[in-house]
């Protein structure tokens, strides 16, 4: 039950926990906004910017209390396409700004609703590939290497393998020491301090120095230069067809990946609170607004950085505010202090909130429950892993909702006989036309002469359904067939529908 406006936590009524929380986050967040706008071909500091508006708008608006919001993988690859296809990156802020506008619109309409429609084992199945990718990109990070996890073995660095393995052995270990009694103090942000001391000492040992490359690289500069470096949209461009097309896309997409991401961290949350979703999507929608207003990326609810959240004892909001007020501090004045902390610190942060997300007890719970249940999970993990967040998920629902028409082709009717050798066919729920196929075999094993009864009492039957008893009906008699309807009223169903 949802407690009530009166008893309901506000966002300060955790400082410390959310404190602490935030910084982790913002941490975690830095390396985040940077690749991924480096990835998406776009100034890092549009990245940084994304990571600011979501962190300083959604959580006056939203009520969730642990999800964090900031650009996001998942639309990586949009935002590559629509800013080729606008020809540049002031039109495409255009088009974050028309977004965000309509996602605001969306809210309104309530439109949020829609997203308990996605079955349980596709959203299980999300977090599992979300957790297999940041556990694949996060390893070579770990062993000091740019580059993929075939790059390992040329660019290894003894530092930031020694980092990572001291980094992961607090975050495994945390809950066998005494500080872990310590309800303010997080064992990530442990490992970050720890860690960050450890690449100090590393400089003066050659075989163990880290290269820049494998610091958290912030950009330097006063707050002027920084703001006259901020891309500007195009306002030029809002009457353009094509900026709307671009609108429209990211508007759906993000709204899809914030309300899966929604669901998700909400599965997560051991006080078990449920987000509003129509709430979130006007807090989202005015932060992408926000953010494509200053140059940033379009923005989303974002599992990692949730998860990273709930991991580091996040419980409000203020964690989310925190992490959005650390980023602007961190482009306005703290670049060269940011540029102190190891890599691979981080990534073994994340590679622990990924193993959480995929741990073996989720597949082996989703398989007892039956193919119904691990089919669409395994193949929505396969199809995020082979190709994005988007298909995936749609994937996913799509074999769902086979396996569901499936089931209740398979079992909506028995097929049985009475004491006295009566044939009855009973309905045990609704007859539509996905049991067409089901009714017209066991009416096609019916014997010259047998008596059968249908019985459809207290069941909808529909017109595919009626056609086929009718033409049945109709050829009984040449055959010698009896048959008795009960409960169903042949008046509509007309014979030569064909079965």
């Amino acid at each position: 039950m949802t407690p009530s406006a009166n008893t309901t936590p506000g966002m300060f009524s955790y400082p410390r926990q959310d404190l602490v929380a935030g910084i982790v986050v913002f941490l975690v967040a830095v390396p985040l906004c940077l690749g991924i706008a480096v990835a998406c071909g776009v100034p890092p500091i549009s990245g940084l910017v994304a990571g600011i508006a979501g962190g300083l708008i959604v959580p006056w608006l939203s009520r969730s209390a642990l999800s964090v919001t900031g650009p996001a993988a998942g639309l990586t690859s949009i935002v590559l396409v629509e800013v080729q296809r606008l020809g540049s990156l002031n039109v495409f802020l255009t088009a974050v700004i028309l977004a965000g506008l309509l996602q605001i619109v969306f809210g309104v309409l309530k439109s949020g609703r829609f997203a308990s429609l996605v079955p349980s084992a596709v959203i299980k199945g999300m977090l599992a590939a979300i957790g297999i990718t940041i556990i694949i990109k996060q390893l070579p990070v770990a062993f000091g290497t740019v580059g993929g996890i075939g790059d390992i073995a040329a660019q290894f660095t003894p530092g930031a393998v020694l980092i990572a393995t001291a980094s992961l052995a607090i975050l495994f270990g945390w809950r066998h020491t005494p500080l872990s009694k310590i309800s303010w103090l997080s064992s990530a942000l442990v490992v970050v301090l720890t860690t960050t001391l450890m690449a100090i000492a590393f400089t003066g040992v050659p075989a163990l120095a880290l290269a820049p490359k494998h610091f958290v690289q912030v950009p330097l500069g006063s707050p002027s230069e920084l703001f006259a470096a901020l891309p500007r949209p195009d306002f030029n461009a809002f009457l353009l067809p094509a900026t709307w097309v671009a609108a429209v896309t990211i508007a759906v997409v993000a709204s899809i990946e914030t309300l899966l991401s929604l669901q998700a961290i909400d599965r997560l949350d051991p006080l078990r609170r449920r987000s509003p979703p129509d709430r979130e999507l006007l807090a989202q929608g005015a932060a992408n607004a926000v953010s494509g207003f200053f140059g940033g990326l379009p923005v989303t609810a974002v599992i990692v950085r949730s998860g990273a959240n709930l991991s580091a004892g996040g419980r409000q909001r203020m964690s989310a505010l925190v992490h959005g007020l650390l980023l602007l501090l961190a482009l306005l004045f703290a670049g060269a202090m940011l540029n102190r902390i190891p890599l691979a610190a981080l990534a073994a942060v994340l590679i622990q909130v990924g193993l959480k997300l995929c741990s073996p007890a989720l597949f082996r719970t989703q398989w007892k429950l039956g193919m119904l249940q691990f089919f669409p999970f395994a193949l929505t993990v396969a199809a995020i892993l082979a190709t994005d967040l988007l298909k995936g998920v749609i994937a996913g629902i799509v074999i769902g909702i086979f396996f569901v028409l499936r089931q209740n082709a398979n079992g909506a009717i028995v097929d049985g006989r009475d004491p006295d050798g009566t044939r009855v066919l009973r309905f045990r729920r609704d007859g539509t036309f996905i049991s067409k196929p089901a009714l017209v075999g066991m009416l096609d094993t019916v014997q010259d002469g047998e008596h059968v009864i249908v019985d459809g009492s207290d069941e909808f039957v529909d017109h595919d359904m009626k056609e086929v008893l009718a033409e049945f009906v109709n050829d009984a008699p040449s055959r010698g067939v009896r048959v008795q309807l009960r409960g169903i009223d042949l008046a509509g169903g007309v014979a030569g529908g064909g079965h």
